[in-house]
């Protein structure tokens, strides 16, 4: 006896579905790298999104310590344009911002050179180089304020015994003086993370090239243009850049140093927005301040980036 045999369509929908079980999901690598995501991005949206937009809010706020605000549009900005400080802040900021990246990036390339030569306890010294950018910035700053104080300045004892004339230089209360002290106190402890990095980044470069290179007749400054330099851009790019947002924002070590003077020599963004902010007590005023360095500082992580990308 023969039965006929059913479609395979309606068989096919007979099937019962088989469920994906919750190993399977967690196994796709989609699914995975969001769940890796996951938790750095609510920690960004809590302690970093959230303060950037209640920071906007205030800046569109008149809004006294321990007073309720009230909106006033972008009148905070337009008192900022007015204002003739805040455009010696700006010009602050881009002085001491470029010339401290452009120490550290020379001072990190020579002492990454010199770090990479064979020499005796190479790596205890490798190891104490990173004594200034581990020490809390407010401890080493305190120790510089007492080196540059002009009553027990080590720094002005020494130029005495060269031969300069007492009482010496009042390093933090010239104008000129303390932006220069600050640029330098700035570089010295940036200097380590510029080296180190840049010494792992010469570790990578093969011997070989340096070798066929010498063979060719190339000199030491040619090995170094031609070898080294080309090698080491997309390091020394990434670095720079690091290096631009950390100085732009830079905060304690001015404000423990100077207090943004004298004469608001070193008054800087983030110095001038806590002035305005805590000092005056005018928040929505600080934060307008502080946002004014967003769109500068965004160009020049925009310009670096496009840089880096053609590199």
């Amino acid at each position: 006896m023969t039965t006929q045999a059913e479609p395979l369509g309606a068989v096919a929908r007979v099937r019962p579905r088989r469920p994906v079980s919750l190993a399977l999901w967690l196994d796709r690598e989609s699914v995975f790298s969001w769940l890796m995501m996951a938790l750095p991005l609510a920690f960004l949206a809590a302690f970093v999104g959230y303060p950037f937009f209640y920071g906007i809010l205030l800046s569109l706020e008149n809004r006294p310590v321990a007073q309720p605000g009230t909106f006033i549009g972008l009148k905070n900005f337009i008192t900022d344009a007015h204002d003739p400080v805040f455009w010696r802040v700006a010009f602050n900021t881009f002085v001491y911002t470029g010339a401290a990246t452009l120490l550290k990036m020379v001072g990190g390339l020579g002492l990454a050179l010199a770090m990479n030569q064979h020499f005796r306890m190479k790596n205890m010294v490798r190891a104490l180089l990173l004594l200034p950018f581990i020490v809390p910035t407010v401890l080493s700053t305190v120790a510089w304020m007492w080196m540059l104080d002009p009553a027990f300045s080590v720094v002005n004892r020494l130029l005495i015994g060269l031969g300069m004339p007492k009482p010496g230089p009042s390093w933090l209360g010239n104008p000129y003086l303390a932006m220069c002290s600050i640029i330098v106190i700035n570089t010295w402890r940036g200097l380590p993370f510029y080296g180190i990095t840049l010494l792992a980044g010469l570790q990578t470069v093969p011997p070989e090239l340096y070798e066929a290179a010498t063979i060719d007749g190339a000199s030491s400054w040619q090995r170094f243009r031609y070898v080294t330099i080309p090698l080491l851009k997309p390091i020394i790019l990434i670095v720079t850049l690091f290096s631009v947002i950390f100085t732009f924002a830079d905060f304690q070590l001015v404000y423990v140093l100077t207090h943004g003077g004298p004469q608001n020599a070193t008054q800087l963004f983030a110095t001038y927005a806590f002035d305005i902010g805590m000092g005056a007590g005018q928040l929505g005023l600080g934060a307008s301040v502080a946002l004014a360095m967003l769109p500068a500082l965004a160009l020049l992580i925009i310009a670096l980036t496009l840089y880096m990308r053609r590199v």
